[in-house]
C-alpha cells in the first residue's frame, strides 16, 4: 500500500488523503518544471505531482515589474543564497539570488526574452547532442510564444509566454543607443531572430504591464486539472531508487516527511542551483564527495555540480549633467507618487521598468565571430541590489561576458537538505575571461565617448577613469563584477565519451533509470543572453520526448 498524507490547504482548496503515487513527480516550479507541469497534465491520463519548496505568489510585488526591487534579497522570495569567496572577485563573495515561489526565478528575474544565438544551440549539436542545433530547437521557442508583433518565420502568437514592447523610454537611454551606433554597434529592433548583434530596447515578459511568471503563464492555467497536483512549501530531500532506478521523492513538509512515488518517472527541474545538490544527497555524484557527505553511492557520476557557468556583469557607472534619471526622480516624493498613478492608471511608466531597459550586442574584439558581449544600460545606478540609489543623477552600463571559460562548482554542503549549497563560481580565474574583462571596459568607455552623449557630460564614477593598464581593470574588474543570474551547466548533457556528462541528448541521468533532469543545468554551455527563454525551451522539447516515451 502506498501511504497517502494530508495537505491541509492548496490554493484554497481542503483537499484530504491524496494519493501519494504518481504518473510523473516534478521538484520545482520554476521556469521549466511549470511548463513541464503544465505539458503533461494536457493528457487527463497522466497524473503529475509538481512539488515547490517556495510558497504562493501572493504578494503585489511578484506582479509589479519593478517589484524585482523588493523580492530580490527578501528571504520571502528569494533563497537568500551566497557564494564562497572568490578569488577573482578579490576576495569577495556575492549574493546569488533564487526565487522562492512558484514560478521560481521567473518571479523575480529581469523579464527580459533572449534566445541568445543561433550558433550557441548549433554549438550544442556540434559537441555530438543530436536534436538540439538551432533549427531543432527554434520551433519549441516558437510554440510558447505571444509575440507582440504577432506571427512571422522568428516569433510565435497566441502561445502562453506573452513578449511585450518595454512601456517606458528615457532620452539618456536613446542618447546610448546613437552612441553605440556611432561606435559601430547598429541599431536592433529584435535581437531573436538567431543573430543578436546590435542596440535596441528589450523586449520583456510582461501582459497589460504587469509581469508575466512562468507559474501564471502555464501553472495557474492547468490548476484546474483534477490529475495535476500542486505542493507547495515542500522540501525536496532526496530521490530514493529500486533496482537501479528512481521510484520516488522523499519531501519534508511541517516537520514531517513523506514520500512521493512515480510509476514512470522522476523530473528534476530544481534549477542549476538545487538540482547538483538534490542530486548528491540522493547518491548520484562523485564518489568521494557522496562518503565525505555519509550518503550511499547510487551511481559515481563526477560530474555532478560541476561545469557551472554565468555571466559575469562589470557594471561601469556614469555620472551625467542635465539628465532625466531614475536616481533623481525616485528622491522626489511628488514623482514616486506620479509613478504610482501612472501605473494604477495606465499600467505603463516607471513601475513596468525591467531591470534594464536597453540592451547591446558586440564583440570584445576581432578575435570573436560572433557578439561575445551583452550590455544592459539602465537610466540608474547604485552599488548593488537592495543598496539604494546613488544620491547623484547617472546611468550604469553593465556589460557581461557571454561565453566565459572560467568554470566553477555547485556542491552539497551537508546530507541535510537544509544546508545551503557550496556555489562557488570561480569567476576571472582564466587568463582569457581577464582579457575579455579588459577590453569589455575599453569597449564601453569608448561608446560613452561618443558625441551622442557628450550633451550629458558622462563622467566615470565606476571603476574609475585613471584605470588603464590590463592589471588595473583586471583588479577593477573583479571590484565591480556581480553575477547577472544565469548560472547553468551543472548536470550538463553529453555523449557516451564524455565522463563529465550527466544527462544524455535526452536529459535521463547516465547510470540510472526513470529519472530526467530538466532545467538550465543541463545546458553544456551557457546560451549568449538571458537564460529564461532558453529553459523553458528545454522544457518544451523534454515534454515532447517524455511523451513520446509513454
Amino acid at each position: 500500500m502506498f501511504r497517502k498524507f494530508v495537505l491541509p490547504q492548496i490554493h484554497g482548496m481542503c483537499v484530504p488523503n491524496i494519493e501519494s503515487e504518481f504518473d510523473y513527480v516534478i521538484v520545482g516550479a520554476g521556469s521549466a518544471g511549470c511548463v513541464l507541469a503544465n505539458r503533461l497534465s494536457a493528457d487527463g491520463r497522466n497524473s503529475v505531482a509538481l512539488v515547490e519548496a517556495g510558497g504562493q505568489d501572493n504578494w503585489m510585488w511578484f506582479h509589479i515589474p519593478a517589484g524585482y526591487l523588493f523580492a530580490i534579497g527578501n528571504p520571502r522570495a528569494d533563497w537568500m543564497f551566497r557564494t564562497e569567496p572568490n578569488q577573482g572577485l578579490n576576495g569577495r563573495g556575492l549574493s546569488y539570488p533564487r526565487g522562492r515561489v512558484i514560478g521560481g526565478s521567473s518571479a523575480i528575474n529581469a523579464m527580459i526574452y533572449m534566445r541568445g544565438q543561433a550558433a550557441d544551440y548549433d554549438h550544442w549539436r556540434q559537441m555530438g547532442l543530436e536534436g538540439w542545433g538551432w533549427a531543432d530547437v527554434l520551433p519549441y521557442f516558437l510554440r510558447d510564444e505571444d509575440h507582440f508583433s504577432g506571427m512571422s518565420a522568428f516569433h510565435g502568437a497566441g502561445g502562453a509566454w506573452r513578449v511585450d514592447s518595454p512601456r517606458v523610454r528615457w532620452d539618456l537611454l536613446d542618447a546610448f543607443r546613437n552612441a553605440a551606433c556611432e561606435a559601430g554597434i547598429p541599431s536592433t529592433e529584435d535581437f531573436n531572430r538567431g543573430d543578436n548583434e546590435g542596440c535596441g530596447y528589450f523586449h520583456v515578459n510582461q501582459k497589460n504591464g504587469r509581469r508575466l511568471s512562468a507559474a501564471h503563464a502555464f501553472l495557474k492555467p492547468a490548476l484546474g486539472r483534477k490529475n495535476l497536483t500542486l505542493i507547495t512549501g515542500a522540501l525536496a530531500d532526496r530521490v530514493i531508487f529500486a533496482d537501479g532506478a528512481a521510484r520516488g521523492l522523499v519531501i519534508r513538509r511541517d516537520g514531517e516527511e513523506t514520500t512521493l512515488f512515480a510509476r514512470r518517472e522522476m523530473i528534476l527541474s530544481a534549477g542549476a542551483v538545487a538540482t547538483p545538490a538534490l542530486l548528491e544527497r540522493s547518491g548520484i555524484g562523485a564518489g568521494t564527495r557522496l562518503a565525505a557527505l555519509g550518503v550511499p553511492i547510487i551511481r559515481h557520476s563526477p560530474g555532478v555540480g560541476e561545469n557551472l557557468q554565468d555571466h559575469l556583469q562589470l557594471r561601469c557607472i556614469y555620472k551625467v549633467t542635465g539628465a532625466r534619471t531614475m536616481n533623481m526622480d525616485y528622491r522626489s516624493p511628488l514623482k514616486r507618487v506620479g509613478m504610482a498613478l501612472e501605473y494604477a492608471l495606465f499600467r505603463r511608466g516607471a513601475f513596468t521598468m525591467a531591470p534594464s531597459q536597453l540592451g547591446a550586442f558586440t564583440r570584445s574584439s576581432s578575435d570573436f565571430a560572433t557578439p561575445n558581449l551583452q550590455f544592459h544600460i539602465q537610466p540608474l545606478s547604485l552599488d548593488k541590489f537592495g543598496d539604494p540609489l546613488h544620491p547623484f543623477a547617472a546611468f550604469t552600463a553593465s556589460v557581461a561576458n557571454l561565453r566565459p571559460t572560467s568554470r566553477g562548482s555547485i556542491h552539497a554542503r551537508e546530507r541535510s537538505a537544509d544546508a545551503p549549497p557550496i556555489i562557488a563560481p570561480n569567476y576571472l580565474s582564466t587568463q582569457e575571461d581577464g582579457r575579455v574583462a579588459c577590453d569589455s571596459i575599453r569597449v564601453t568607455r569608448r561608446i560613452v565617448a561618443c558625441p551622442a552623449l557628450s550633451r550629458y557630460a558622462p563622467e566615470e564614477y565606476r571603476p574609475g577613469a585613471h584605470l588603464v593598464s590590463d592589471d588595473e581593470l583586471v583588479h577593477a574588474a573583479g571590484d565591480i563584477g556581480t553575477t547577472i543570474f544565469h548560472p547553468v551547466g551543472t548536470a550538463k548533457m553529453g555523449t557516451d565519451s564524455d565522463p563529465m556528462a550527466v544527462t544524455d541528448a535526452r536529459l535521463k541521468v547516465r547510470g540510472v533509470g526513470r529519472l530526467r533532469i530538466v532545467d538550465a543545468s543541463v545546458m553544456p554551455a551557457i546560451p549568449s543572453g538571458n537564460t529564461a527563454a532558453p529553459t523553458m525551451m528545454i522544457a518544451e522539447k523534454a515534454a515532447d520526448m517524455i511523451l513520446g516515451e509513454k
